[in-house]
């Protein structure tokens, strides 16, 4: 009998869907000229967090989390789920 194995590492669609949240916190905190210590007040966390969450280290971080950070930052974050309607692809997830 087979048994299902759940690695508690996040997988590769987890850690690329928070690259692509960070890169958007990125982006609009160097668009509003904020510092880190300044995103940190915002975000509720230490500067040295941010610091680690921008240079590639958001283990810490939950998508949902994330998304918290875009709406500190002014940001509506809308979640839409549709049925996949191209069979020759894949269904996907998307940061736009």
């Amino acid at each position: 009998m087979a048994m299902a194995f759940t690695s508690p590492l996040p997988s590769v669609d987890d850690r690329l869907l928070k690259a692509q949240l960070v890169g958007k916190i990125d982006a609009l905190l160097k668009e509003r000229g904020l510092k880190q210590v300044e995103a940190a007040r915002i975000f509720g966390v230490k500067q040295p967090d941010v610091s680690k969450m921008l240079h590639g280290d958001f283990r810490q971080f939950s998508v949902e989390r994330l998304l918290r950070f875009l709406v500190a930052l002014g940001q509506d974050v809308e979640i839409i789920v549709k049925p996949h309607c191209d069979a020759a692809n894949p269904a996907t997830l998307r940061v736009g």
